[in-house]
């Protein structure tokens, strides 16, 4: 039963497709980072960035280099759509894309980390058997099947996202369009839709229409009575996020998911109708069936486990941090703080405030207000620089901060030297002050 299940043969037309939409969507992305000055503004211009704790080593390339860097990329993801050294172009990008994931996180997006996994499974799959350099190059490669495990794992990786998404917004601040609200208003000069932006009834509607598009468009894409009218609310749905929230190459990435919910024959009459359309059916076993089974089950499990991770963490998620990233909590709140780093002489006594502007851009002062992750590397960071000077010191923090518009409140404990104390990836950092505070 499982072999039928996973290794039966079906027409590969889906996933020819959507390589060659992959690629171009990685393409517009790399580049597209330059030319809207995303690169400079993230990995040129700042002196150092936040990586992800464990990756000290990974920092931009000097001067020009992190231009090179993406340009490089963009230049795979065309060869990624044309099918040419497909292997070695899709191994390429996944490991340069993951490094410049892992170097930065003042600029987190969920389809960021989404374009790691999704390049990492594009590896493994054998998407330039038609329609490809590689295949016209030599003949001897070319298929018009893949095994039935290839459109799967595409269908649960984006029901696993689509339905952590939606399961995250059921908390009070969302259902109440509190969120939605927040991240309208600097909207409100929106062409057209500006005004409209800003009526709660419409705030309303985005907030609950967001949890019913993400909880249910997997499921409707898969049952045929639906999937047709799934597909035009999925158009808007995706067209209006990239029309507003200006998310990058996302909603156009989800919108190329939905070649895999139609049938092969419909993909392969309209867009590929020189290849024949493969019916057999076979079922085909492989030779690396158990390393295969045993693969997809330790993946999906560990994407079915790391966004529940905060359950098993003190405090509420939204106000520590703690296990937000790689769990799919996208857009679920709006946060705002203050915050004064202090630097104290162990020697003297002597204590002084330190001038942000002059060691971080404005982007990097958001996170090292807000994220405590960011404010222990920061104070580390001021540490490691004043003994270079021959000092000895600590660093406290005052910290206020706001969730979705609500009062401040003190966010770090102020008599806590952050610099000296250890991160624990897997458990609540005490020096974070609970949420809950009178």
């Amino acid at each position: 039963m499982l072999n039928r299940i996973l290794f039966k043969h079906i027409d590969n037309s889906s996933l020819v497709i959507f390589r060659i939409i992959f690629g171009l969507l990685c393409f517009l992305e790399s580049v597209g980072a330059i030319f809207t000055g995303w690169v400079k503004r993230t990995l040129v211009d700042p002196e150092f960035t936040f990586n992800f704790i464990g990756f000290e080593f990974l920092q931009p390339l000097p001067g020009n280099g992190m231009y090179y860097y993406y340009a490089i990329m963009g230049v795979f993801g065309l060869l990624i759509m044309v099918g040419f050294k497909y292997r070695l172009s899709m191994i390429s990008f996944a490991l340069m894309w993951s490094a410049t994931y892992l170097m930065q996180k003042s600029s987190y997006n969920n389809h960021y980390y989404l374009l790691i996994l999704l390049s990492g499974l594009m590896v493994f799959l054998p998407a330039h058997k038609q329609a490809s350099v590689d295949a016209l190059r030599h003949p001897e490669l070319k298929r018009d099947s893949m095994p039935q495990w290839c459109q799967y794992v595409i269908i649960l990786q984006l029901f696993i996202v689509y339905t952590y998404a939606s399961l995250a917004k059921l908390y009070p601040d969302w259902l109440d369009a509190t969120v939605v609200a927040n991240l309208m208003r600097g909207k409100q000069n929106y062409f057209l839709v500006g005004e409209m932006l800003q009526q709660k009834w419409f705030h309303y509607f985005l907030a609950y229409g967001g949890i019913l598009f993400d909880g249910l468009i997997v499921p409707l894409l898969l049952f045929k009575p639906t999937r047709k009218y799934a597909f035009f609310t999925s158009i808007f749905f995706h067209l209006f996020n990239s029309f507003v929230l200006q998310i990058g190459i996302f909603p156009y990435l989800s919108l190329a998911f939905t070649l895999f919910f139609f049938p092969a024959e419909q993909i392969q009459k309209r867009w590929l109708k020189k290849k024949p359309f493969y019916a057999k059916g076979e079922v085909i076993i492989p030779k690396m069936r158990t390393p295969i089974i045993i693969v997809l089950l330790i993946y999906f499990c560990i994407q079915i486990g790391l966004p529940v991770r905060h359950h098993f963490i003190e405090d509420d998620v939204l106000w520590t941090e703690e296990a937000h990233r790689l769990s799919w909590r996208m857009m679920l709140r709006t946060k705002s703080g203050f915050i004064t780093y202090w630097v104290e002489n162990k020697a003297t006594g002597k204590r002084f405030k330190i001038d942000l502007d002059h060691y971080l851009s404005a982007k990097q002062k958001r996170s090292a207000s807000t994220k405590p992750d960011v404010i222990w590397q920061f104070s580390k960071r001021l540490k490691d620089k004043f003994k270079k000077d021959g000092q000895d010191v600590a660093v406290y923090v005052h910290s206020m901060l706001s969730v979705n518009g609500k009062p401040y409140k003190q966010f770090i404990n102020p008599d806590v030297d952050i610099a000296s104390v250890e991160w624990d990836v897997f458990k609540h950092s005490p020096w974070i002050l609970p949420s809950k505070q009178d």
